[in-house]
């Protein structure tokens, strides 16, 4: 079976998403900046502190083992979908989803607090959304909106999910 990969903007709900998706879908869950986390017994925090392409790095090697997996739900991080090579492993055996949500409640709701793009400037949202949202449309199977109640943007992904497979 396909694995269901999300991609989005950092709080666009990708993790808690997931983590219902899979559970009502009966398949594991795998949030790739907690397995880099789990992997390299460091933050993502810490990681950055060597430079934003010191973690690109390492998030390519995670997503490409994370890819070879069968039956599971991946989050990716936000900027995953800056290395094509990374969208093309996880295209191999997944259906990529876009949770689009809109740039005004990301705002409102986002925690800036261990993502450290975002920390240093909280301001740096809209300009990440500037320059990722084209790449999450160009690289996705298809979008979902997160504009309702999450119950129904997991239901609208396992419907996706049910017609693709």
């Amino acid at each position: 079976m396909k694995n269901i990969v999300l991609i989005g903007m950092p709080g666009c709900g990708k993790s808690e998403i997931g983590e219902i998706l899979a559970d009502k879908i009966e398949m594991n869950f795998i949030d790739v900046d907690v397995f880099i986390e789990s992997s390299t017994s460091r933050s993502i925090t810490e990681i950055f502190k060597n430079g934003e392409d010191a973690f690109r790095d390492i998030e390519s090697i995670a997503v490409r083992d994370l890819s070879k997996k069968n039956h599971v739900v991946i989050s990716t991080g936000g900027g995953v979908i800056k290395r094509y090579e990374n969208i093309l492993h996880l295209k191999k055996n997944g259906i990529i989803i876009y949770i689009n949500r809109p740039i005004q409640n990301i705002v409102s709701d986002i925690n800036i607090e261990g993502r450290p793009l975002l920390a240093k400037d909280p301001g740096r949202i809209s300009k990440l959304f500037d320059e990722r949202g084209p790449l999450y449309k160009k690289y996705c199977d298809y979008e979902v909106m997160n504009i309702t109640e999450i119950n129904d943007v997991v239901n609208s992904i396992i419907q996706i999910y049910n017609k693709s497979v």
